[in-house]
């Protein structure tokens, strides 16, 4: 007797029959997230109900890649809080990118200890040299073209900074510049604006990135807040002609290496009194006095504390609400932390390339959460008007 079955493999090998499971697929899914958030809801979509206890908000659109294509999907949205699908895999393309760069040092002869562990403990065992080459077209090609889409609207607030991650380059093993920018639209979201690889921080280098930036439709920039890089700051001069914030916890750091282990805290807590006021002239002002008190027994200390005053508290010249976010660079290093954390596993990466790669698909992946989760900041507190999230966001904020 014939065996009449059909294997998914045979189904998936012509269209038909990838049209048809990726049908099965889209099905399955818009039912399942029906259920999912049904169950957060407490309630039936439409139904009317005191026991209801969140609102729907919509849909946004997401494309499902599997292995019989790409489904497109339409992810419900929460006026409270957030959904995202349990069938999909939110690390997904980061993931991925580890594989990649981990198997693509393995192949070229880098020497990373414990490598071949990490392989087999990501489920690379036994991937070929074939394999791994579309892997990594996979990924590259989404993470450049995240990294190089259009930025839409206006950015008045934007945060640049650099980790150096260990790359082999021509022989050796160095220390490249990756410089990252994020920045705080008019809605009141965080997003990923780019990032860029080379070998220092120079400031023809950092004014080509701003350039790709502007290039890219960067614009209406008020603030930038950073560490202070002479790099940086002149190309910010020239390129941005804005408002440069100097980030307050770098400048702490800096004024503390000057005291001794013993005053530190005290001196510490004595120039925070300076950032604890309501108003930007009171803080000059409380500056000044706490320069000069320090004077006598720290003289460095109070000469770049004189030096640095009007970029240390430039962030008191935009509105109030944004202060704990605009004084400084806190919010891009959590993401640098993060970034480390997988640059870590890799230890060297075997070119710029598996850089890009690795990091461009973490920030792809923090970009993402950004724009599902619930804003930071209301877009009042940017534009003056008030709009119906922001309502929302107060009520989310117990305000």
């Amino acid at each position: 007797m014939a065996d009449s079955s059909v294997t998914l493999p045979a189904i998936l090998d012509n269209e038909e029959g990838r049209d048809l499971v990726r049908d099965m697929l889209a099905e399955m899914a818009k039912l399942t997230m029906e259920a999912e958030v049904q169950q957060r809801c407490n309630a039936p979509l439409g139904e009317r109900s005191e026991e209801r206890l969140v609102q729907r908000n919509g849909y946004r659109d997401r494309a499902w890649d599997t292995r019989a294509g790409r489904v497109e999907l339409a992810i419900p949205r929460l006026r409270r809080g957030s959904y995202f699908p349990s069938f999909l895999e939110p690390r997904r393309a980061a993931e991925k990118a580890m594989l990649a760069v981990i198997q693509e040092a393995y192949l070229q002869g880098v020497s990373t200890r414990r490598v071949d562990d990490l392989v087999k403990a990501l489920g690379g065992s036994g991937v070929s040299k074939s394999q791994v080459s579309r892997l990594c077209a996979e990924v590259d090609a989404r993470v450049n073209e995240f990294l190089g889409r259009r930025l839409d609207g206006e950015f008045p607030y934007v945060w640049f900074d650099a980790t150096y991650p260990r790359v082999r380059d021509e022989g050796h093993i160095v220390g490249k510049a990756t410089m990252v920018a994020i920045g705080l639209n008019e809605e009141g979201r965080r997003e990923i604006l780019g990032m860029k690889v080379g070998h220092s921080e120079s400031e023809s280098f950092w004014s080509e990135f701003l350039k790709e930036l502007q290039q890219r439709g960067l614009k209406g920039v008020k603030l930038v807040t950073s560490d202070s890089h002479e790099g940086l700051k002149a190309a910010i001069a020239k390129r941005l002609n804005c408002t440069w914030q100097r980030c307050r916890v770098h400048l702490m750091r800096n004024l503390l290496s000057y005291v001794p282990k013993g005053k530190k805290e005290l001196v510490a807590a004595t120039i925070r009194t300076a950032f604890a006021q309501p108003t930007q002239e009171e803080a000059r002002t409380q500056w000044r006095t706490v320069a000069d008190t320090l004077r006598p027994a720290f003289a460095k200390v109070s000469a770049i504390m004189d030096a640095a005053e009007d970029d240390a508290l430039a962030y008191m010249g935009f509105a109030c609400e944004l202060w704990s976010m605009t004084a400084s660079t806190n919010g891009l290093e959590r993401l640098n932390r993060e970034i480390k954390r997988r640059a870590d596993v890799v230890q060297i990466f075997p070119n710029d390339k598996a850089v890009v790669r690795l990091i461009g698909a973490v920030l792809m992946e923090q970009h993402d959460e950004w724009q599902v989760t619930r804003k930071q900041v209301s877009a009042k507190s940017l534009t003056g008007r008030d709009t119906k999230d922001d309502a929302l966001l107060a009520r989310g904020a117990g305000r």
